[in-house]
């Protein structure tokens, strides 16, 4: 095809066919195309997603430019992304949280997993690319997001006397129970207390405007995870787990405990995949490999990521400055960056329809 051949038509219909590697589904059936035209050498396409874009481009465009080949006939491609992101429906009995359009719960079966790392990582992966974010800490007995996030030793404010105003850092509102008490101090709390604390800093906190609000959940699947699942109004949850079969053992039982409550799973994280030495390049699946692809299609959930085993994770996470923030263009952020940007595509798949959460009334000619 020539340059002077160039159609608008042309190119939308081949457009329309591609399918987008996060929302795994065709441009079209995303609704994703906002308009196509020509204009001499130039052929301009915009396009809206419903998840963060801002860096999404440079990935987007040479796909592009190799699947409209040889649609564009030699014009120069200028594409135009736009977020379009909204609120995803709740558990049936919960009302959303206002001005918080996507509430995601970050879980684990159990401790240890690097669900909190994952939890701030998918935050600040957020922000970067363009999302307005805040992160909740929810485990009340061992608050670990006002280390990771650079925030510790400082308390909230009250705004009015009745809410807390977040602290802010790297672009992330942040609330955690760890801002109320002394990093030493044990919470020798019962499940009630827990969950009527828990659910005071989700609701009793000035967020602001979000369009995702992270929850770094307690591990486990215990009275105290089930009770805090059917309080908070969801929009879905993401499973972390490591390959090794005990793990998955427990995540299976966060998965089920979610699906209980009516908390859509948007996917499984597979965190510590493979461990590659800083010193020689070698490669080695420490906990096994491939226990998060097996349990996501058992379940008919997505794999959302796997994760790099890295000591400089953990030591960008203790030093206050995550690995997304800390190394950006490091591969291990990378996996990060992909894992957010996968997880935010999927919720923007899922049913949007708020009707099921309300009462309806029907009228019929006896």
């Amino acid at each position: 095809m020539t340059q002077s051949a160039v159609t608008a038509g042309a190119i939308r219909a081949k457009l329309s066919t591609y399918i987008d590697p996060y929302l795994a589904q065709s441009l079209s059936a995303a609704k994703a195309i906002d308009d196509v035209s020509v204009d001499v050498d130039t052929v301009t396409i915009s396009l809206s997603f419903g998840f963060p874009v801002a860096d999404y481009a440079a990935e987007l465009r040479p796909a592009l430019e190799s699947f409209l080949q040889p649609e564009l006939g030699g014009a120069r491609l200028k594409l135009i992304l736009k977020a379009d992101i909204i609120a995803h429906a709740v558990q049936k009995t919960l009302k959303p949280l206002a001005q918080v359009k996507n509430v995601i719960a970050v879980a684990s079966g159990k401790g240890g997993v690097g669900k909190s790392t994952t939890a701030a990582n998918l935050a600040l992966a957020w922000a970067a690319q363009g999302a307005r974010v805040g992160l909740l800490d929810a485990d009340i007995y061992g608050p670990s997001q006002p280390l990771m996030m650079g925030l510790a030793g400082q308390k909230p404010e009250t705004v009015d006397g009745k809410h807390l105003k977040p602290l802010r850092s790297h672009g992330v509102e942040v609330m955690s129970i760890g801002f109320m008490i002394d990093a030493e101090q044990p919470m020798a709390w019962r499940g009630p207390m827990v969950t009527q604390a828990l659910t005071q800093l989700l609701g009793e906190t000035s967020w602001g405007e979000l369009d995702y609000l992270v929850v770094d959940m307690p591990p486990g699947t215990g009275d105290i995870q089930l009770t805090l699942a059917q309080r908070v109004p969801v929009s879905g949850a993401v499973i972390v787990t490591t390959p090794q079969d005990i793990a998955l053992l427990d995540a299976r039982k966060g998965l089920k405990m979610f699906e209980k409550v009516e908390v859509r799973v948007l996917g499984v994280v597979e965190n510590m995949s493979v461990h590659v030495c800083s010193q020689c390049g070698h490669v080695e699946h420490v906990f096994g490999s491939g226990g998060g692809a097996r349990m996501a299609e058992q379940y008919g959930v997505t794999l959302l990521g796997e994760l790099p085993l890295d000591i400089r994770i953990r030591e960008d996470a203790d030093g206050g400055a995550p690995t997304v923030v800390a190394e950006p263009a490091s591969a291990r952020a990378l996996a990060y960056f992909r894992m957010a940007r996968r997880t935010a595509a999927r919720l923007a798949t899922l049913n949007k329809d708020y009707s099921r959460m309300f009462p309806k009334i029907t009228v019929e000619n006896t």
